[in-house]
């Protein structure tokens, strides 16, 4: 474990960084590590001359460099693995070249990118991030997060790469996205990286192309259930509880079966939350207020088709009827609003095997009297949104293409602006193209995506494609959350990240803007959200009591900056 201390010099405000290497050491740890940038004097003290090229660089021309570099690469993949190799070797300026160029790398870094890094991953590893807990190994966690990198942990990401975004099972390779989630957390929050920690649960794989791949990197061994898996988590959580028990953990990617019930059964144990059911949630009735806002068609008054009753499609429907009921509905109301649609067509209540959260959306068969079902006698999605003419229509269910022409072009018959969301993602799964929706509704749809897509033009104008991407709101819950020293992440403290996300969208001041901020926005939104979370655990008891103003001065505190600071060794004379 390789300890850190930022101080602070009280007569100048200064702020620098002790460490406890010098030498190659010091140049072999990435949060530490300035390479050309470390000035004469610190070469000097840290044992570093002759181990550097002779001139002292600046931060600015590492950045200028880095960036020549990743322009020369030829691929997504291949910009994905540079980024990923530079932060092994230097975490500032890693952050500093994403502060950049966010717009421009955080879907390499992220979403869409990531997605095939996680099916690369065996072949693309080339370095130890992060933990890895194997079922195997299930005896010796305490063992395990006693060898995590740092000693102080604000946020953990944790996954067991069930249910990598829409790909499915990719057992040890899902790790991509702890990182990933990771460094948006700092980038975007500004949380400390030295203060964060990606976790893999590695329960086996039912990817019988991992299990037959002789490069695998994880436990070749079919998924452990039931029994055996629970004991698995259950022994995690209480480990990361002795070890870290002021720890914000975010669960990720888990599949439909666990998600939902991990969250409902260590949500009040442990200060953790799932970022698929209410971090989607979120950003998605962030886009939904600020469609209300646009259209003049209040959040009570709309009608939600959502195509995918899996964690995030139950997730979303739960926190649109929490706003609703906010805003004056009864649970029931806000319920009757919200259709759920799944590969059976329309949810009804006499299907077998129905979730608890999908039997409060589930409709009476009395309630859907002569409508025209399928050939296997299922109420198609087609046919729900010709019944219900929806407001809104949203697709979380990974099957490509599936909002048609046919669809779209019922849906806008009957709806002047219709809301249209397919937010599945890696591109490859996005439930619609923009281009299509646009055309199919004469230019009257307002869009976002799941993954990044280019701006439309249709109609003689110019159609801004928001993304529905979380990054809008899990850094700044994350930030709100430590900052306040909160207990518990409560539903509510969503519903308030999502009002402060629904201001800054264009629609704000421009009916026809985009349904959400510029991603280079994103740090500016992450503090404004963090605030309204903070702000939130205080009015539920849930964080300590203290003014508006202390409250702006913590989180400001805590908003990690990449620049260099002056390095010496602990223990060094003045230290």
């Amino acid at each position: 474990m390789i300890d850190f201390h930022e101080v602070l010099d009280p007569s100048t405000g200064e702020r620098s960084l002790e460490v406890p290497v010098s030498g190659p050491a010091l140049l072999d740890c990435p949060l530490f590590n300035k390479g050309s940038a470390f000035p004469d004097h610190e070469r000097r003290a840290l044992g570093l001359l002759g181990l550097l090229p002779p001139h002292v660089g600046t931060i600015e021309e590492q950045v200028a460099r880095r960036s020549r570099e990743y322009r020369q690469k030829t691929s997504d993949l291949g910009r994905h693995i540079f980024l990923r190799d530079l932060q092994d070797r230097n975490e500032t300026l890693f952050y500093r070249l994403l502060q950049d160029h966010l717009t421009e790398m955080l879907p390499i870094i992220y979403t869409p990118v990531v997605g095939d890094a996680c099916r690369q991953f065996s072949l693309i590893y080339r370095k130890p991030r992060g933990l890895f807990l194997s079922y195997p190994d299930r005896a010796h966690l305490d063992t395990i997060l006693s060898h995590r990198p740092h000693r102080d942990v604000d946020v953990i990401v944790a996954t067991d790469g069930e249910r990598i975004l829409g790909l499915g099972d990719q057992g040890v390779g899902g790790m991509g996205i702890p990182v990933g989630k990771l460094s948006i957390y700092t980038l975007c929050g500004g949380i400390h990286p030295g203060r964060t920690l990606p976790i893999l649960l590695d329960a086996g794989t039912d990817n019988p192309e991992l299990l037959r791949d002789p490069l695998y990197l994880g436990w070749k061994h079919e998924r452990i259930r039931g029994a055996e898996y629970d004991a698995f988590i259950e022994a995690f959580v209480e480990s990361v509880k002795r070890h870290l028990p002021s720890v914000l953990l975010q669960w990720e990617d888990f599949a439909q079966a666990n998600a939902r019930r991990l969250l409902d059964c260590y949500r009040d144990r442990l200060c953790s939350f799932n970022d698929d059911i209410q971090g989607t949630a979120a950003v998605v009735l962030g886009v939904l207020l600020a469609a209300a806002r646009a259209t003049g068609v209040k959040l009570t008054e709309q009608r939600l088709v959502i195509l995918g009753a899996g964690s995030a499609g139950t997730g979303i429907a739960d926190m649109v009827v929490v706003a609703m009921q906010s805003a004056g509905l009864s649970a029931a109301e806000a319920c009757s609003r919200v259709w759920l649609v799944d590969r059976h067509g329309l949810l009804l209540a006499d299907m077998p095997g129905l979730t608890p959260p999908q039997q409060c959306y589930a409709r009476a068969q009395e309630h859907v009297p002569g409508w025209e079902r399928g050939a296997d006698g299922a109420l198609t999605l087609a046919e729900v949104v010709r019944r219900v003419r929806p407001t809104a229509l949203i697709g979380v269910c990974g099957q490509p293409g599936v909002f048609t022409e046919e669809t779209v072009r019922a849906m806008a018959a009957g709806v002047e602006r219709p809301v249209i969301l397919p937010l599945s993602n890696p591109t490859s799964k996005s439930e619609a193209l923009p281009v299509d929706l646009l055309t199919w509704t004469d230019g009257r749809a307002l869009v976002a995506t799941g993954s990044p897509f280019a701006d439309v033009v249709q109609g003689g104008r110019i159609h801004a494609i928001a993304q529905c991407n979380n990054a809008y709101v899990f850094p700044g819950v994350g930030l709100g959350v430590i900052a306040a020293g909160a207990r518990r992440v409560s539903n509510e403290m969503f519903l308030a990240a999502a009002r402060a996300l629904a201001e800054f969208a264009p629609t704000a001041w421009d009916p026809t803007g985009a349904l959400l901020p510029a991603l280079a926005e994103l740090r500016r939104v992450s503090r404004q959200v963090a605030l309204a979370v903070a702000t939130e655990a205080q009015r539920q008891g849930l964080a300590e009591q203290i003014t508006p103003e202390e409250l702006a001065r913590r989180i400001d505190a805590r908003r990690w900056e990449p620049r260099y600071l002056p390095v010496r060794q602990r223990g060094a004379v003045g230290s």
